[in-house]
Order: structure tokens, then sequence, then C-alpha cells
């Protein structure tokens, strides 16, 4: 569904992807795990077109990624940051960022999709944590994507809150949807992930099943 091939990166200077060609099946998970600093954000940014390479391409479907509009890009191909940042003041009007008339009943189905029971019209800066990354999942839901980006979606979270993320991450993925996620904890890599991309000073070392990786084998 996505791929980078022989995709080169170089930001200030200096180059952060060096050669990288990688494949993201649909209806899976694929972690993109390594060491701090690999370039895995890097990676992740190139699939919703937030990044450009220096060099080399990256397809959606086997075009271009630039061949699409931006905007149609963004709603197929949906990103959830490290740290929540929600957009408006209700959950409601949250929701309705990328889709303005989203009906009431729409809007809590998916939010019972993204596993979050809150009422529409409670202020968003009254959530947890946990509750406000639910509802940048269930909102980047809002516009139908068909892949999800997930950038260390529960590295800000409490263990309690953290766990209820991934159930919501392996029920969307079983549910179809495609997710790319970008983890420094190997543990949730090797619980979420169907496959697995290594990285190490910007170039893939490692990619194929999870359960077969020798990296992620060192998750204790």
């Amino acid at each position: 569904m996505l791929a980078l091939e022989d995709v080169t990166v170089v930001r200030d200077g200096t180059t952060v992807l060096s050669g990288v060609s990688a494949s993201f099946q649909a209806g899976r998970c694929t972690a993109v795990a390594g060491p701090s600093g690999a370039g895995k954000s890097t990676l992740l940014r190139l699939l919703d077109r937030l990044l450009e390479p220096a060099s080399g391409q990256v397809l959606f479907h086997g075009r271009p990624l630039p061949s699409y509009d931006v905007l149609e890009v963004r709603r197929r191909v949906g990103l959830v940051q490290q740290a929540p940042v929600v957009l408006g003041v209700t959950v409601l009007a949250d929701l309705r960022t990328g889709r303005p008339h989203l009906s009431p009943d729409e809007a809590l189905a998916l939010l019972s999709r993204a596993g979050l029971e809150v009422d529409l019209d409670r202020t968003t800066a009254d959530l947890s944590g946990g509750e406000a990354q639910r509802l940048c999942l269930a909102r980047a839901l809002a516009v139908g994507p068909e892949v999800l980006l997930l950038d260390e979606p529960t590295s800000a979270l409490d263990a309690l809150a953290a766990q209820s993320v991934e159930r919501v991450v392996r029920s969307l993925v079983a549910e179809g949807l495609s997710a790319v996620l970008v983890s420094h904890d190997l543990r949730q890599a090797r619980r979420l992930a169907d496959d697995v991309v290594v990285l190490a000073h910007g170039r893939v070392v490692e990619a194929g099943p999870a359960s077969e990786s020798d990296y992620l084998a060192g998750a204790s």
C-alpha cells in the first residue's frame, strides 16, 4: 500500500535517511523500530507528505505520493502524533475539525470505535492524557483513512492509558485498517506489530515479520 524506494532525506546538511527502501502492507500493523536518532519519525512524516525526500520516491498504491492532491493524502493517510493535540473546545468540535457536518450519532460511533466514552459537549481541556489521545485517534478516523501513522502514541501516557490505546490499535487493525507504528518500546512493537522495519543510522538494517525479528527478540 505504501512504499519507499531508495529514499534519502537531508536536513540542515545532515543525511537523516540514506537509500531507504521499505514497504507497508494493507491490513497489517508495521512497527518502525530502532535507536533514538535512527530516522523513525522522519520516515513516518514522509508517508504523510509532511517531508519530501531529497532523492528516491514514496509510493501510495503504486503511484508517487506527489501525484496525489496533498489534502487527499491527508484524508487517506491519518497521523496521530506523540503528544495529543486537541483542536476543538469540546469533544464534538474537535471531531468536526476534519468533518464539519459530522452528526452527533456519527461522532458517538467514532468515539466508541476509539474506545472512548465521554459526552460530546465535554470540554477537551478536562480530558486526561489517555482520553485526549483516544480523541485524536477518533478525529483521525473521522475522515475515513486507509492507514494510520502512529508516532510514539503512548509514550506520554501512564501504563493504564497506554494499555487502552494499544487495545484500540489492535481492534482497528483487526477491522482491516492499516497502521504504521513508530515506537521505541520493543515490547509494545512486539505486542502490536505484524511486520517490522528496523532503522539504524538512517538505513534499514532489518525488515520482515515481527515474529521473526532478531531486533524485537531482545525485548524482555
